[in-house]
């Protein structure tokens, strides 16, 4: 068995390559550094100045630490071309947007490997930590496995979990999980540059995967049961797009709600069937919901009640 002098020597000349994006790539990144470890280069997103970047920088942390940085906007032949030159004998992608291809991930001598955003083999595929939210999910978690040409499919190396609490949003799970992805990478560094790391077949037979989330999917549908769309409003309420239906022929954002009640007919779906401290309760197909915080598009986000107006003013359901 190596002891603790020879794994840091071999953490110490092992090169690295990074693809990496988003808090847990930065968190990622940081513990690589502290490791000790030679990043030859990071290879990163511009961001998008129609994204609400609540993140850190990988790009900033690199310039910090003297890490030459790229950010092409599609990996082609020449991106291949750089990375190959680089003689990376370890590849990483975390929450980088873009799949590497076949000429990338071969080139590195011990191996190529991507931190995903759930449990594998669930929740392969994009926005995974929204759509686990979206769909009631209790456990979170990431999962560092071997990159192969098919998404998300290679075998697993190390996972990590969390609990999704009714009070955690996107937002907040992310910021559960980057922590996990730099405990995963401290650990396990060492190992898969001695050789040492495990390696567990994924059963594909259990996967489940899901695609890209695109604003319009934020719609509420109030024919769905409570609790239902209160896991839609914080699985997309700030800083994603937000959830969505029409009130008085506009587009209404609802960011906040907690659940009123799970079970019986409270009114008609979409009924605002009252006034309640705090809200407006809104009846859906089963159960209802109490609204707190809410805007009509273009216009300013505040306490539902003083949105939408006084009892009289206001529209009768919500569409």
């Amino acid at each position: 068995m190596a002891d603790s002098n020879s794994i840091d020597a071999a953490v110490k000349r092992t090169r690295c390559v990074l693809f990496a994006y988003h808090d847990t790539g930065y968190a990622c990144m940081e513990a690589l550094i502290a490791l000790g470890a030679p990043i030859a280069a990071l290879f990163t997103h511009q961001d998008d100045p129609q994204e609400q970047i609540w993140w850190r920088s990988c790009a900033e942390l690199a310039a910090r630490n003297s890490i030459p940085t790229f950010t092409p906007k599609r990996v082609d032949a020449g991106v291949i071309a750089q990375v190959t030159a680089l003689h990376a004998e370890v590849i990483y992608s975390v929450y980088y947007r873009y799949l590497l291809p076949d000429a990338i991930l071969n080139s590195a001598t011990i191996g190529a490997f991507n931190l995903h955003g759930s449990l594998l083999p669930k929740y392969r595929g994009r926005a995974p930590v929204n759509w686990m939210i979206v769909n009631g999910e209790r456990e979170a978690g990431l999962t560092l496995h071997h990159m192969v040409a098919r998404a998300d499919a290679g075998d697993i190396v190390a996972q990590r979990s969390c609990t999704i609490e009714d009070s955690d949003t996107a937002l907040t799970l992310y910021r559960k999980l980057a922590p996990l992805g730099a405990e995963i990478i401290r650990e396990y560094h060492p190992l898969i540059v001695t050789g040492r790391a495990p390696r567990i077949t994924q059963d594909l037979s259990r996967s489940s995967y899901f695609g890209r989330r695109r604003p319009e999917d934020g719609r509420i549908d109030w024919r769905w049961p409570a609790r239902r769309i209160f896991n839609l409003v914080r699985a997309v309420t700030h800083p994603y797009p937000g959830a969505f239906c029409f009130a008085a022929g506009k587009k209404f954002f609802i960011w906040e709600t907690r659940i009123a009640s799970e079970d019986g007919v409270m009114g008609a779906p979409g009924e605002i069937i009252g006034d309640v401290d705090g809200g407006l309760e809104i009846a859906a197909r089963q159960g209802a919901l109490i609204v707190t915080r809410a805007q009509f598009e273009g216009d300013y986000e505040g306490d539902a009640r003083a949105v939408l107006g006084t009892a009289k003013a206001r529209p009768r359901a919500l569409l």
